[in-house]
């Protein structure tokens, strides 16, 4: 889950390859005009516009029509950039068809993590997607609305060579991107091992996820840690070198941020999603991305949190 920052698409499977479609992802250029597509191949029927979705839609919001969108597109399979311009993945496709329940469309602009909730909160962005994980801290800047739910994923190297046991990793190199939490995760597990006379975990810190992929696959590191979504896409996507190890942990939603003053709006934004579970379209597209496990029932505002 991203706690304050957060894969490009990989095709090839082969480690160069690899690594080389992983380091072209994070750029930290900004698309101005995507309205974002997807990859993986897929029918999702999304419908047109509800008139009674579209009813509950603030004045000024309607107006637009078309609304900017904000997202830090470096986190396959949930949001990134393909072709280097283009914002694509599962939460692009997800937004993108509530909008439409609304009689609404977005264009997607990459940028910053740490800058998606500010440009919210300052009128830059009519609303950010981005893997947020729903807590209290950002509640109190922002609305958030629940569409999904991601835990921490453990993944190795294929056949676990290392013997990496999540439960017992005192003394393992783990590969982590900053400022999410999973690094608050393995410093507490590490402190952990020190407190019993054992070996700290290392923790090799990275500011994109793709190159924390890298590091496993060439063996910098023993193992990686990620939100689910982003690990089981990592092990899928390169065939034979990956395997996820142990199971999914602390689980929490996202939210799709927008203003504190737009509760109507998010308002609106939930019921679209509810709309899409009842239709058929919210787990279309989840299955579309291979993310099904995901998947939740009831899509709320500022739902309470852990």
């Amino acid at each position: 889950m991203r706690s304050i920052t957060k894969a490009s698409g990989l095709g090839a499977i082969t480690a160069v390859a690899l690594m080389t479609a992983l380091s072209a992802c994070g750029s930290d250029s900004l698309n101005t005009g995507s309205t974002g597509s997807a990859s993986p191949t897929g029918s999702v029927t999304t419908g047109g516009a509800d008139s009674s979705l579209a009813a509950m839609v603030p004045a000024d919001i309607k107006a637009k029509g078309t609304l900017t969108i904000g997202s830090d597109a470096s986190y396959a399979p949930n949001e990134y950039l393909e072709g280097g311009t283009t914002v694509v993945g599962m939460d692009v496709d997800l937004f993108n068809a509530a909008l439409a329940k609304l009689g609404l469309k977005g264009t997607w602009q990459n940028a910053n993590f740490d800058t998606l909730i500010l440009g919210v909160t300052s009128g830059k962005y009519d609303a950010a997607a981005s893997s947020f994980t729903i807590n209290a801290d950002r509640m109190k800047q922002v609305n958030m609305i629940s569409y999904f739910s991601a835990g921490s994923q453990w993944v190795t190297a294929k056949g676990n060579p290392n013997k990496v046991d999540p439960d017992n990793a005192c003394g393992l190199t783990v590969g982590v991107q900053k400022g999410t939490v999973q690094v608050d995760d393995l410093t507490a597990r590490s402190k952990k091992c020190t407190e019993s006379g054992k070996e700290a975990i290392t923790q090799v810190v990275e500011q994109d996820q793709s190159k924390v992929t890298a590091d496993l696959i060439s063996g910098k590191v023993q193992a990686m840690v990620a939100d689910s979504p982003v690990a089981l896409y990592a092990v899928k996507q390169t065939g034979d070198k990956l395997e996820a190890v142990g199971k999914i942990y602390d689980s929490a939603p996202y939210g799709i941020v927008v203003a504190k003053d737009q509760t109507d709006f998010a308002k609106a934004i939930a019921a679209a999603f509810t709309a899409m579970e009842k239709d058929g379209s919210y787990k279309q597209i989840l299955a579309k991305w291979g993310q099904e496990s995901g998947a939740i029932t009831t899509f709320e505002v500022n739902p309470s949190v852990g």
